[in-house]
């Protein structure tokens, strides 16, 4: 089934759920309600004529003043049986900063669903192992916000495992090089 065909199946069969479609430059998206994000996808995962069998990917886009909501989560899918690929977005309210897990669906969504929570503060309900993945698990902060500092935490914060990078960096400013 082509993405077009999809986007449309998609609308009358879950009329309630899905707020709009478009296409660009032959890449078919969908913006869907985060609530009905687990009844969408296990459907294109689990409908033989779909058989969106493999998530690519999960990414989020933080639109900060741009756009209300502040956030997006973005789902990758693809079919390997008909060669399509389609492209779900959820909007995802700061003071509600949530969304249901995929890992029940997809064993993959687990590292990139930990990757926007450890990058973009973006918790996903019924996660079989939340925590941090990239930073740190005592971390300050989600470094892809765009309100994060650009600097980092700044020279005030004092991160126990730079302590021995720093040390030791001091020690070499000591060492004399050859030329």
């Amino acid at each position: 089934m082509e993405p077009l065909q999809v986007a449309e199946f998609l609308r009358e069969e879950f009329a309630d759920a899905v707020l709009e479609h478009g296409e660009f430059r032959g890449q078919v998206s969908l913006y869907v309600e985060r609530d009905r994000i687990v009844d969408i996808c296990r459907y294109l995962h689990d409908e033989p004529s779909m058989a969106f069998k493999y998530l690519r990917d999960v990414t989020a886009v933080d639109w900060l003043e741009k756009k209300s909501p502040r956030f997006e989560v973005v789902y990758h899918l693809y079919s390997m049986k008909y060669k399509e690929m389609i492209r779900l977005k959820c909007r995802v309210e700061e003071n509600d900063c949530s969304i249901d897990s995929l890992t029940s669906i997809w064993k993959g969504a687990n590292w990139p669903e930990r990757e926007c929570f450890d990058l973009f503060g973006i918790t996903f309900k019924g996660h079989p192992d939340h925590r941090r993945i990239l930073m740190p698990d005592d971390w300050d902060g989600h470094p892809l916000r765009k309100d994060y500092p650009v600097k980092g935490p700044g020279p005030e914060y004092e991160w126990e495992g730079f302590k021995e990078v720093l040390a030791k960096a001091e020690r070499l400013k000591e060492f004399e090089w050859e030329r």
